[in-house]
């Protein structure tokens, strides 16, 4: 696996097939912690307020992208 460093490294690259297959992968990257994390908050007690506002979104926001109740 790639670390963050080179990914990052990468994106900046001036060739765009490189950066942007490096911003896609740090994309994914990105989903998946913070799925991680939502799912740790609310395991934790924490509120879609509390989420959203550490992750300076709308309640709503983060309330669709992840509960699953409503999946």
């Amino acid at each position: 696996m790639t670390d963050t460093k080179t990914l990052a490294d990468s994106a900046a690259n001036s060739d765009p097939a490189i950066g942007l297959r490096a911003v896609l992968a740090l994309r994914r990257l990105h989903e998946r912690l913070e799925a991680v994390q939502v799912s740790n908050a609310r395991r934790q007690g924490w509120s879609w307020q509390a989420i959203a506002d550490s992750l300076e979104v709308s309640k709503q926001a983060v309330h669709k992208k992840y509960n699953r109740k409503a999946r």
